[in-house]
């Protein structure tokens, strides 16, 4: 049980901290996954309205869903998606989401 305890605490959770600016054009692409919920524009439907959302204030968001935070109804259906992206994809969306 000590070993299982000391593996938790040896790894942190994801950190805003260590995101870099992400690539737009790249973000583009993973942002498909997002479209059905979010809409092409970012406009929303299904899920809140991106548009208009700093990178910032995204991936806070998107990091609080990876590491398993409730942020509200809608974490059911956004914990699976955000535990799939890598830092890279989060960072990239985000600087994405921010054009919209």
């Amino acid at each position: 049980m000590k070993k299982v305890i000391i593996a938790m605490m040896a790894t942190p959770a994801l950190s805003t901290q260590a995101f870099a600016a992400g690539d737009a054009g790249a973000g583009k692409g993973v942002y498909s996954t997002c479209i059905g919920c979010h809409g092409a524009a970012g406009e929303g439907g299904v899920g809140p309205q991106l548009a208009g959302q700093s990178a910032a204030d995204i991936t806070a968001k998107l990091v609080d869903y990876k590491n398993g935070v409730i942020k509200g109804p809608m974490t059911s259906m956004m914990a699976p998606m955000a535990t799939g992206l890598s830092e890279a994809d989060i960072a990239n969306i985000s600087a994405y989401i921010e054009t919209l």
